[in-house]
């Protein structure tokens, strides 16, 4: 028989790899970026507002804290790796002051994490207490990340275009959304439920939006198209007729016979 402990696990496995699958996501930036030697106008924000996510639910996820969470351990150790090694590109292609931003920030959050995990571990003598306060800076932080499309959504509201707005990224929310909100709701914990359940609701938004804007963003871009395409058949226009011997020096000696 099927126990619900076995079920959770294996909800836990697959939010495992749609998690990896979000961690990865900026990859072809950062091969941009590694390819270029440049940040050019790309903010590290992001990234190190991630790791400290992952490193706050990796202290959430140690049996001292909350046991029995060895997969939040798996997926956001992971994903501590992947934000370091974005994080270092940042600061070894970015310019003296933006690195010295990203530099601060990241003493900044190392020490945060070190005092909460040392003030939780002597002094909640718990796993409820230790749970409940970590858990609830967890809920702040990972809202916090779930809620950063809001600025892309409305974009597309403004834009009525998608475009920037992949439906890959977003299914993958959903899907993550749904088996960690599935994962905690197995064995109630309401610390990764919420975050997670908000997600689950940001991912609908995002696919509605989708539906909605997904014929206007097929017109823009075919209208941008035949826009570059008249540009450059006006370019070669002008080009011919401003050669020795085009149409404006034919018609001019014309003129003086």
């Amino acid at each position: 028989m099927v126990t619900a402990d076995t079920i959770r696990t294996a909800i836990g496995v697959i939010g495992n790899g749609t998690a990896l699958v979000l961690f990865l996501s900026p990859v072809p930036t950062f091969y941009r970026i590694w390819k270029k030697r440049a940040v050019e106008q790309y903010s590290a924000i992001p990234y190190v507002a991630t790791l400290l996510n992952c490193m706050m639910w990796v202290l959430y996820g140690l049996p001292a804290v909350h046991p029995h969470s060895m997969l939040v351990i798996t997926i956001n150790g992971t994903g501590m790796a992947i934000q370091l090694t974005y994080v270092a590109l940042f600061l070894l292609y970015s310019a003296d002051a933006a690195r010295r931003k990203v530099l601060l920030l990241l003493a900044a959050e190392v020490a945060f994490v070190g005092a909460v995990a040392a003030m939780v571990l002597t002094l909640a003598h718990s796993h409820g207490k230790r749970s409940m306060i970590v858990g609830v800076l967890c809920v702040l932080f990972g809202t916090g990340m779930y809620a950063a499309p809001l600025a892309v959504m409305k974009m597309v509201i403004q834009t009525k275009s998608v475009e920037y707005m992949p439906l890959f990224l977003s299914l993958a929310s959903l899907v993550n959304g749904i088996c960690w909100t599935a994962y905690a709701l197995i064995k109630f914990d309401l610390y990764i439920t919420i975050p997670n359940g908000l997600g689950v609701l940001f991912a609908v938004a995002q696919l509605v939006l989708y539906a909605i804007y997904y014929k206007s963003t097929q017109q823009i871009i075919e209208a941008r198209k035949r826009k570059a395409g008249q540009v450059a058949m006006t370019e070669v226009v002008v080009d011919a007729a401003a050669r020795p011997g085009g149409p404006n020096a034919a018609a001019a000696n014309t003129g003086g016979s």
